[in-house]
């Protein structure tokens, strides 16, 4: 199942109603919880680049390697500048990577976020 599936799921299974990709966010937050302002990323660890040295799925290609480190390394400076515009308009912002969107710890992790 696609990870943004078993985000969703898991947050609705956790009481939480949430709209999607909002359209007049920076970014579009995959989920965004308006009435308490606060957003959840979905990033995939691949485009990215999860720097979690124990993630396997986040790594750069070996070949065509001068487009490929370009490409993701403007993804990653794009997600911080959209994170920070959030951020700026009183948004609190969770990135929950895909290769930790099944362990126990991101039910918590996002429990505590949405509580807050």
């Amino acid at each position: 199942m696609k990870p943004e599936l078993i985000l969703r799921q898991l947050v609705h299974r956790l009481g939480y109603r949430f709209r999607l990709h909002a359209r007049d966010l920076p970014g579009k937050p995959d989920l965004v919880f308006r009435s308490r302002q606060k957003a959840i990323f979905m990033h995939g660890c691949f485009w990215h680049q999860h720097a979690r040295r124990s993630c396997k799925l986040s790594h750069i290609p070996k070949s065509n390697l001068d487009y490929w480190q370009s490409k993701l390394e403007r993804n990653v400076l794009r997600d911080r500048k959209q994170r920070r515009a959030l951020r700026r308009l009183g948004w609190d912002v969770l990135v929950i990577w895909e290769c930790e969107v099944e362990k126990p710890s991101v039910e918590r992790q996002i429990k505590a976020f949405l509580s807050k």
